[in-house]
Formats: structure tokens, C-alpha cells, sequence
């Protein structure tokens, strides 16, 4: 087994010449050079240096292991660039899970917002229900993720980051589309096309029902917003969605949207990440952005308004 202290004295030592030059390399006493290199040509069973006066020259033997050396002594230098970069988040990879509403609607913001602080750490976004995400966490797949809580898990910290309002989605020439509200009970007589289980939406909805005592009538569950859209659209029924998923829609006239008489359903997203865990820099960097935004506002103005109010002030203080 090769002694690295020993080759990098042998390194240093061919690589100036003389010991007195390794010694003042390496901060240690020229008969230290000496005896080091006395036991790694000892052990190695080779002479590795000729002398001429007070120079040193390599001999055949010695010019070979040289070059092997000189590539190793080369990486760790590169080692040492890369874990640098690494703590001053000039490299690195933030892997980060979220919802398929969110992957679409608001992450684009989070992940702008990020890469401006952060240009050079890149970004693996993975997506699914909020459930499929926190357990995505647990496999260690995500490092952090931004989703809605759907169970309680002892193993997970949740950060509130902001609450989003749901909305009723309706055709625009449903008959209840131009009231200045409903009932849960009237909605509980029509077909709807609910999020997946497992979805912060699915839950929120569920509970609105199950607070009246009511059932849902599910036609079809997805967890494809944009196909939840058409389907509403097209008139196959009734949904509830993120004001931010169906804005668009909304202005344009394409979806209808009225308010459920007494209730207001806010979507509670949180920052997500394993307790007791290190996280690493761009985790804690990421996550460290997030709740500093948060901080600034009310939460439940929606994430993509904190967010375009941090960013602006963000540049305007980095320009």
C-alpha cells in the first residue's frame, strides 16, 4: 500500500529538485524529506533519484512514477476547486419535488427566483400528487419539495410558505354559472371531476363535503389539470382548482368560476423536507430563499404574488 504522505514528499522533491525545496514546500524539516524518502524508496524497492552536487534528478524509474504522480497531485487540486465551488454554491444540484399543478403554474417562479441567487446549481424537478412527493422524501429520491400536507408524518418538517384559493370551475353555460354563489348541497347533486387522492386539492374538496355531511359525486379523478380544464370545459362537469392553474381560463371566458356560499378553501403549501436530516447547500439555499419570501407577506396572497414582489426586490437590490 503506497504511503500518499511519502509520495507527495517524493513529488515535491522531484518537482524542485532538491529536499531543501520539498522541505520549504511541505513546511517540514529537510531530514524529515530525507528520511521519508529513504523509507518510501526502501519500500518501493527502487532508487527513484540520482544525485549531481545538491540536484536531484530522476532516474528512469523515478521519471515513471513521477508522472503518476504528478496526475494524482493535479486531481486533488481539482478536488479541492470542486468542494470549494460546492460550499459557495458555484456547483452543485437541488433536487426538488412538487405538484403537477405546481410543476406548471408556480414552480417556473420558484425556480427563477432561485437561479438568480444560484445560476449555477442545477435543478432536478420531479412531480407528482403531494403525497407521491412526501414519500418521495422518505426514499430520499427529493431532497425537498413544495406541496400540500396530506398526512401527518413524524419523519417530515413542514414550513408554511403560503395558502393558494381554490376555486369552483364551471362551463361557461352551466345554469349555475351566473349565480353570486352555491351551496355545497347544490354541488353535492353534480357530476365532478376531482384531483387524484393523494392531492392537497382531493383532500381540501373532501373535507368541504365532509363538513356538511355531504358526498361528492366523483365522474373521473386525474391529476391532470390541463385535462380537468377541457373536460369542465366541454361541460362533463364541476371542479375545483388552484386560482392560479385556471386564471387564464377564467379571463379569457373559457372557464366560469362562483363562490361556494360560506366557505373559502385555501390550499395550505408548505416547504417539505426530512427532519434530522442535513440538508445540503442548495437544499438549505433553496429553502432558506423560500421562507425569507414568505416572510415579507401575508401567505395567503398566493405564491406567485410574494414571489414577483420578492423577485423585484431582490433585483433591485442585486443589480
Amino acid at each position: 500500500m503506497i504511503n500518499l504522505n511519502q509520495l507527495r514528499v517524493f513529488y515535491e522533491a522531484a518537482r524542485s529538485g532538491s529536499y531543501t525545496g520539498a522541505a520549504k514546500s511541505l513546511f517540514i524539516t529537510q531530514p524529515a524529506v530525507t528520511a521519508q524518502m529513504k523509507t518510501f524508496e526502501d519500500q518501493c524497492r527502487l532508487k527513484l533519484f540520482k544525485k549531481k552536487g545538491r540536484k536531484l534528478f530522476l532516474t528512469d524509474e523515478g521519471s515513471t512514477l513521477y508522472e503518476y504522480a504528478r496526475k494524482i497531485f493535479e486531481y486533488e487540486k481539482e478536488v479541492e476547486g470542486v468542494i470549494e465551488e460546492l460550499r459557495e454554491l458555484k456547483r452543485g444540484i437541488l433536487r426538488l419535488g412538487t405538484s403537477k399543478a405546481y410543476a406548471r403554474y408556480v414552480m417556473p417562479f420558484l425556480i427563477s427566483g432561485f437561479r438568480e441567487a444560484y445560476p449555477h446549481i442545477k435543478v432536478y424537478l420531479d412531480e407528482g400528487s403531494s403525497l407521491d412527493m412526501a414519500r418521495s422524501l422518505l426514499t430520499l429520491k427529493n431532497e425537498v419539495a413544495v406541496i400540500a400536507k396530506v398526512e401527518e408524518d413524524p419523519n417530515l418538517t413542514y414550513l408554511p410558505l403560503s395558502q393558494e384559493e381554490l376555486l369552483l370551475i364551471l362551463p361557461t353555460h352551466h345554469p349555475l354559472a351566473g349565480r353570486r354563489n352555491v351551496t355545497p348541497e347544490e354541488l353535492a347533486g353534480e357530476p365532478l371531476i376531482m384531483k387524484e387522492l393523494g392531492s392537497g386539492t382531493r383532500k381540501q374538496v373532501n373535507e368541504l363535503f365532509a363538513g356538511k355531511r355531504l358526498t361528492p359525486n366523483v365522474l373521473m379523478e386525474t391529476g391532470n389539470t390541463e385535462f380537468i380544464k377541457q373536460l369542465v370545459q366541454r361541460g362533463e362537469g364541476l371542479s375545483f382548482l388552484v386560482l392560479d392553474s385556471v386564471a387564464a381560463e377564467i379571463r379569457d371566458k373559457k372557464l366560469a368560476t362562483v363562490p361556494v356560499r360560506g366557505e373559502r378553501p385555501l390550499l395550505d403549501i408548505s416547504i417539505a423536507y426530512l427532519k434530522n436530516q442535513h440538508l445540503s447547500h442548495p437544499a438549505k439555499a433553496f429553502v432558506d430563499l423560500l421562507t425569507k419570501m414568505a416572510a415579507r407577506k401575508s401567505r395567503d396572497q398566493g405564491i406567485r404574488k410574494v414571489m414577483g414582489e420578492y423577485l423585484a426586490k431582490w433585483q433591485q437590490n442585486n443589480p
